[in-house]
């Protein structure tokens, strides 16, 4: 079985854990990354508009 497979197997099965044991903690995690992200490409899409 190749390592990356395992890995990603291993990261699931984290995820699974953690939204079924902690799910206040895991929504909150996702809503902390999901803002992050739209921050991130707002700060993106700030930078090539000044450069127009």
């Amino acid at each position: 079985m190749n390592v990356k497979k395992i890995v990603g197997l291993l990261a699931i099965a984290l995820l699974l854990f953690f939204v079924f044991t902690q799910p206040d903690n895991a929504a909150g995690s996702v809503t902390s990354i999901g803002t992050t992200l739209r921050d991130g490409a707002e700060s993106v899409i700030r930078f090539v508009t000044q450069l127009v």
